[in-house]
């Protein structure tokens, strides 16, 4: 793949929006990864899909290890289903609902608790059918009322949302504790430490839930870390205590703030047991389907990854979800320059190399400049005085080298 800027969708500029003072809000719509459509609403551009999509191929490749299922269930969800289980009414401040032209009640969803147990239900006979997992990436809504920090928090969002389903609760924390360290895994595939969080269950669960939160002055959760354990709380979790204490060893606490990647729910039978997901166990007996949920916040992601790796030229991708291996530019204009650069970007398209072509009429100040605030793992430069070498800066040293044209492809084809 090989993006050109000339005629590129995804402009940049100098200035980013002045009502997002977030790192991410900043440097996303100045990069030209986003634009702001209006509050909490944000358009993808190239180069943000490309992000958006190696995480999600990230989320897929590790989930898919686990014989988790992927599917895609309707966002518009009809009123009678989720009035079985009480949630109509209790997500009225949240929920994006309206009627449509036939005065029937219908809601853009934010979680699918209701629709994949139903679905769960139409293929779960037997104990025989248990236990499985499915998924599904989705645009997902929600009446955000302080829809800010950029990607990070916003009325339309792309979420993983995952559902497992068990016949015993013995079989089911055995898969809880694999999907925290899938977790964890995905986390680092994308360049972040997570911390593993015991939190509140929230309006999903009378039992307490684990968050997955990466470290950052930018997020809004209080986290209350026991350097004794290494165990990590939710400050919802303790009330308005002032001193509490470490739940597992009695420890002093350090309070650090984190952003929110993700959760993990033990949801029990509350949804299948109100929607008659059941199976018929070993002694023919009827019994409620014991279920979990698992949610990755897909382009909160995107945000968390500039608010953790960035400097105060740009930001920094790493080469996971970077959207290319390089930027690569020319700043000569003779034969033997031009000669050399149609030979790598030809090389480097028969290899496979993602690169950002900067063939725009600007000067080599702007060119070097957007290559920093961009990003990318690796900017090559062709020029007349390199004498026939090609130079290759790595975006988080401060020394360029230069190397001829098979070693800058051998580097670039390691890290892609």
């Amino acid at each position: 793949m090989l993006y050109r800027l000339n005629k590129f969708i995804g402009k940049s500029s100098k200035t980013g929006p002045a009502e997002e003072p977030s790192a991410n809000a900043q440097l996303l719509e100045r990069a030209g990864f986003v634009f702001k459509y209006a509050s909490g609403l944000y358009e993808y551009l190239p180069f943000g899909l490309a992000v958006l999509k190696k995480i999600e191929n990230i989320i897929r490749k590790n989930l898919n290890a686990l014989s988790c299922q992927e599917v895609l269930m309707t966002s518009l969800q009809p009123k009678g289903l989720w009035r079985k289980t009480g949630r109509w009414d209790d997500m009225a401040g949240v929920m994006y609902q309206f009627k449509d032209h036939s005065g029937k009640d219908f809601g853009l969803s934010m979680t699918h608790e209701e629709p994949i147990t139903q679905m769960a239900a139409r293929a779960i006979n037997s104990y025989k059918d248990l236990p499985f997992c499915a998924y599904q990436i989705q645009t997902k809504h929600r009446d955000e009322s302080r829809a800010k920090s950029g990607v990070i928090r916003g009325r339309e969002f792309i979420m993983k949302d995952a559902y497992s389903f068990h016949a015993s609760q013995e079989d089911f924390e055995k898969f809880y504790a694999v999907m925290t360290d899938i977790y964890q895994n995905i986390f680092k595939e994308c360049g972040l430490d997570s911390l593993v969080v015991e939190a509140p269950g929230g309006s999903f669960s009378k039992v307490n839930s684990h968050e997955f939160q990466v470290l950052s002055p930018a997020g809004e959760d209080k986290i209350l870390f026991c350097d004794k354990c290494q165990k990590a709380f939710n400050r919802d979790l303790f009330g308005a205590e002032d001193t509490p204490k470490c739940l597992v060893c009695g420890g002093e606490l350090i309070e650090k703030v984190g952003i929110e990647v993700g959760n993990i729910f033990q949801l029990g039978t509350k949804y299948s047991a109100m929607l008659g997901c059941e199976f018929t166990d070993s002694d023919g007996k009827k019994q409620p389907v014991i279920m979990g949920c698992y949610g990755i916040g897909v382009s909160r992601l995107l945000g968390t990854i500039v608010e953790v790796s960035h400097d105060d030229k740009g930001m920094i991708w790493p080469a996971s979800v970077a959207p290319a291996v390089a930027q690569v530019m020319v700043l000569s204009e003779d034969d033997g320059t031009k000669k050399l650069a149609e030979q790598f970007l030809a090389q480097a398209e028969k290899s496979g190399l993602a690169l950002v072509y900067d063939d725009r009429d600007v000067s080599a100040g702007v060119k070097l400049a957007e290559a920093d605030l961009l990003g990318l793992p690796y900017r090559v430069v062709v020029s007349e005085k390199n004498a026939g070498q090609i130079e290759i800066k790595k975006r988080t040293d401060t020394n360029t080298k230069l190397v001829d044209l098979a070693e800058v492809l051998a580097i670039l084809n390691v890290e892609s």
